[in-house]
C-alpha cells in the first residue's frame, strides 16, 4: 500500500526540481528545451513568454526577436501566444553527422531593454532513416582450400540514426557453408564478418548467393540488405601483408584539392593473380566516402574536395589489400585535420539603437553584439576593439557578447551624430580581422539659452518718423536643434512717459526687426530704454535679454515765437482785417526812454529795474567792504583777523584781495505765453569763478571779527 505513495512522493519531487531547474535557467538567461526532428514548420517548442515571465504585449513593444547561430533560422517567436516555433523542418542527421546528441542554440534578443537569452533547443531523433549499406552488391573470393572457421569481414551497414534507432544487428541467409559474426569496434560499433562454417569444394559449387540484412531498433524497425556473391578459387598460398598495421597522417586544413595525403602497400608472396593485390576502403562514413579517394590500384589516398577543421577535424579509415585468390590484410589510417586561421571573426549586431538622447547618462547600452570566430585555439581568440575618438566603451556580456555603451555624456551642438567602427581580430598569424559600423545620430535636448549677436544694441532715430518705421533689427541664435533652437523676440515690459512700452514700439517675433509704433518728438522724449527678450521653443524654454538704446535725433521743426507784440494784437489787427506792421504810436507827452503802455512790458520794466538795484547795492556794499578792510591792514597786521567758520580753501587772495572761488547761477525765460515759459538749473550751476592757484604761506582773511560782527 505504500510504494504507490512512494512512486508519487518521487514523481512530485522528480517535477519539483525539474520546475526548480527551469526557473533556475531563466534566472541565470538561459532555457533549454527539446523537440523530435522533421517536425512541419510552426511546431511548438517551448512557452517561452511563460518561462520568462513577459507579458505577451511586452512581446511587440520591446522588440522582441530570436536569433540562431549560423546562416539558417530554425526557430522563431509566435507574436500573439509567446510560443517558440519551429521555423523551418529540422533533419538531426543532415545537422549532426558528427555528435551523438543534437543541440542547436540560438538567442532571445529583448531590444527594449538590451538583454540577452541563452535558448538550447534538443533536437530528438527519430526513426526515419534505415541501415543502408555503401554497395547493395557485395563480392567475397574465397579460396577452396581455406579452412573451417576462417573469418572474411563485410562491408559494414551505415544508419544515421541515434541510439535505439541506430544499427543494432545483422543476419545472414542463404547458405549453409557460412555463418555471421559480429565483432564489437573500438568505438562500440558492429563489424559483421563472414565465417566459414563447412569447408569449399569448386568442383561442387563454385559460386554461393548469401544476403545480409541489417536492422535498428526502431519500433517498427527499418532493415537494409546486401547481397554477397561468393566465389570459390583454386588455392592460394599467400595473403598481402601491409607495410604498417596503422597510419596516422596529419594534414592543413587548407590542403589543396587532389593532393595525395598517403599511400598504403601491401606485399603478397605469391605470383600471377594470385600476388596482384587491389585496395578498397571497408570502414568509412558517408562523409570520409565524399572527402576522401582511394586508389585500387596505386594505395594513394587523395582529397576530393577541401577540408575544413570547424567541419571536422579527425577520420577514421579502413583498407583493405586483396589478392587474386581472395586473401587479405587490413590496416587503419587516422587522418587528423590541424586547424589554419582561414576564419575570419564575424560580428552580429544583434540589437543596435539608431538614436540617443544627448543627456544619456553614462554606461547606456546602445548596441549588442556578438562575435564569433569558427578557428579553434588561438586562432578562434577574438579580440575587440572600438575605433578611438568616440565617447563610447566595449564591455563583455557573456560568453561571445559585447555591449556598446556611452563612455560619457554626450553633447549634440560638438557632434551629432557617430559612426562607431566595431573592430575584431583573431589570435591568428597573421591574425584576421573585420569590423562593422553603428551609425548613431544624438537627439537635442534644450541645453542652450539664445545668444545675442552683440552684448548691447544702440540706434538713433530722426524725430517726426512715421509710424511703422523700422528701427533696428536684433538676432540671437540658439546652439540647440529644431524646435529647441527656434528663436521668438518679445519686448520686456515697461512704461514711458506713463505709457506702455508696446505702445512706443514693437517687435517682430521672428525676425526680431524693431518698429516704431508712432512719431517721436524730440522736445518731448529725447531718449528710449528698453529690452528685448529671446526665447526658443524647447519646454521648459529657455531665454536670454538685451538692453536697445534709442536715441532720438533732434531736426529744425519749430519756428522762431515773437514774444512781443502778444498774440492777441496780432490776431486782433488779422480779425480787423488790417495789417500789422510791428510799429506801435506813443503818446506826444511820453518822455525821453518810455515804452507802449502794454500790461507785460510794464512788469518786464520794473523786474529789470528791481534786479539793476540790487546788483548796484551788492557792488556798493562789496565796496565798501573792501575799504574797510584795506583801512583794517593799514592800521592791523596781516595776520591779526580771519574770517571765521569759513574754510580757508573757499577764497582765493590775489593781490591782497581775497573773493569766493564759485559763484551760483540762473537762467530765467519768460515769454508772452505762459504756457511756453521755463525756468531752468543747470545741471553745474557753480563753477570756479577763479582759475586754482596754489595759496599763499599765510593767506589774510576777506573779513575780519569786527566784519563779521
Amino acid at each position: 500500500m505504500c510504494a504507490p505513495g512512494r512512486r508519487w512522493g518521487r514523481r512530485q519531487r522528480g517535477l519539483l526540481w525539474a520546475v526548480l531547474l527551469a526557473a533556475w535557467e531563466a534566472a541565470w538567461g538561459q532555457l533549454r528545451y527539446s523537440v523530435p526532428e522533421e517536425m512541419p514548420k510552426g511546431s511548438f517548442v517551448g512557452d517561452v513568454a511563460k518561462d520568462l515571465g513577459l507579458q505577451l504585449l511586452e512581446l511587440s513593444d520591446r522588440g522582441v526577436r530570436v536569433v540562431s547561430e549560423g546562416r539558417m533560422q530554425y526557430f522563431a517567436l509566435h507574436g500573439k501566444t509567446g510560443h517558440l516555433v519551429t521555423a523551418e523542418r529540422i533533419d538531426r542527421e543532415q545537422l549532426c553527422r558528427l555528435v551523438e546528441k543534437c543541440v542547436l542554440r540560438c538567442e532571445l534578443i529583448v531590444e527594449g531593454q538590451m538583454q540577452v537569452y541563452r535558448i538550447e533547443v534538443e533536437i530528438t531523433d527519430i526513426n526515419d532513416n534505415a541501415p543502408n549499406f555503401k554497395e547493395n552488391e557485395l563480392e567475397e573470393r574465397v579460396s577452396e582450400m581455406t579452412a573451417p572457421g576462417s573469418r572474411f569481414p563485410l562491408a559494414q551497414a551505415h544508419d544515421p540514426d541515434a541510439g535505439r534507432n541506430s544499427l543494432q544487428s545483422y543476419e545472414l541467409s542463404g547458405d549453409e557453408h557460412f555463418s555471421l559474426a559480429v565483432q564489437a569496434g573500438p568505438g562500440g560499433d558492429q563489424r559483421p564478418e563472414l565465417v566459414l562454417a563447412k569447408a569449399l569444394d569448386r568442383e561442387e559449387a563454385a559460386f554461393h548467393e548469401l544476403v545480409l540484412r541489417a536492422m535498428d531498433g526502431g519500433d517498427p524497425a527499418r532493415t537494409g540488405t546486401a547481397r554477397i556473391r561468393v566465389t570459390v578459387l583454386d588455392a592460394n598460398d599467400n595473403a598481402p601483408v601491409f607495410s604498417q598495421a596503422e597510419y596516422t597522417v596529419r594534414v592543413p586544413e587548407d590542403v589543396p584539392v587532389g593532393s595525395v595525403l598517403v599511400t598504403v602497400t601491401a606485399r603478397d608472396a605469391d605470383e600471377g593473380l594470385y600476388g596482384h593485390v587491389k585496395y578498397s576502403l571497408k570502414k568509412v562514413s558517408v562523409m570520409a566516402s565524399n572527402i576522401f579517394h582511394l586508389d585500387s590500384e596505386t594505395g594513394a589516398i587523395t582529397l576530393l574536395r577541401s577540408l575544413d577543421f570547424e567541419e571536422g577535424d579527425s577520420y577514421d579509415l579502413e583498407v583493405q589489400a586483396r589478392d587474386g585468390g581472395g586473401l587479405f590484410d587490413t590496416a587503419k589510417i587516422m587522418i587528423t585535420v590541424t586547424d589554419k586561421n582561414d576564419n575570419a571573426p564575424v560580428i552580429a549586431v544583434r540589437s543596435a539603437l539608431s538614436e540617443i538622447s544627448e543627456d544619456a547618462p553614462s554606461g547606456t547600452v546602445v548596441a549588442l553584439l556578438h562575435v564569433q570566430d569558427r578557428d579553434s585555439g588561438a586562432n578562434g581568440d577574438v579580440r575587440c576593439s572600438l575605433d578611438g575618438g568616440v565617447p563610447f566603451r566595449l564591455e563583455k556580456s557573456f560568453e561571445d557578447y559585447y555591449r556598446v555603451v556611452t563612455a560619457r555624456e554626450l553633447d549634440r551642438e560638438q557632434v551629432s551624430e557617430y559612426n562607431v567602427t566595431v573592430r575584431a581580430a583573431d589570435g591568428g598569424s597573421p591574425p584576421l580581422q573585420s569590423s562593422a559600423v553603428l551609425a548613431l545620430r544624438v537627439l537635442d535636448v534644450n541645453d542652450n539659452a539664445p545668444v545675442f549677436a552683440e552684448e548691447r544694441y544702440s540706434a538713433r532715430l530722426a524725430e517726426n518718423n512715421a509710424a511703422g518705421a523700422l528701427v533696428l533689427t536684433v538676432r540671437a541664435t540658439d546652439a540647440d536643434w529644431g524646435q529647441n533652437a527656434r528663436v521668438r523676440y518679445r519686448l520686456a515690459e515697461g512704461r514711458v512717459r506713463g505709457a506702455p512700452l508696446s505702445s512706443y514700439v514693437s517687435v517682430q517675433a521672428e525676425t526680431g526687426a524693431l518698429y516704431a509704433l508712432r512719431s517721436f518728438d524730440y522736445e518731448q522724449l529725447r531718449e528710449l530704454q528698453l529690452w528685448v527678450r529671446a526665447e526658443d521653443g524647447g519646454a521648459p524654454a529657455l531665454s536670454s535679454n538685451v538692453s536697445v538704446r534709442l536715441l532720438i535725433v533732434d531736426e529744425n521743426d519749430n519756428a522762431p515765437q515773437v514774444l512781443y507784440p502778444p498774440q492777441a494784437a496780432a490776431a486782433a489787427a488779422a480779425g480787423s482785417g488790417a495789417v500789422w506792421s510791428g510799429v506801435e504810436l506813443a503818446p506826444r507827452w511820453s518822455e525821453a526812454g518810455a515804452l507802449p503802455a502794454a500790461g507785460l512790458t510794464r512788469w518786464l520794466v520794473l523786474a529789470v529795474a528791481a534786479v539793476s538795484c540790487l546788483f548796484v547795492a551788492f557792488l556798493l556794499l562789496l565796496l565798501a567792504l573792501r575799504l574797510r578792510r584795506w583801512r583794517r591792514q593799514q592800521l592791523l597786521p596781516a595776520d591779526s583777523g580771519a574770517l571765521r567758520g569759513v574754510p580757508v580753501s573757499h577764497f582765493v587772495g590775489i593781490d591782497g584781495v581775497r573773493a569766493f572761488l564759485q559763484s551760483y547761477s540762473h537762467e530765467v525765460s519768460l515769454t508772452a505765453d505762459s504756457r511756453k515759459s521755463q525756468l531752468r538749473f543747470s545741471a553745474g550751476s557753480c563753477c570756479d569763478t577763479l582759475p586754482a592757484r596754489p595759496p599763499p604761506d599765510e593767506p589774510a582773511p576777506l573779513l575780519g571779527d569786527d566784519d563779521l560782527a
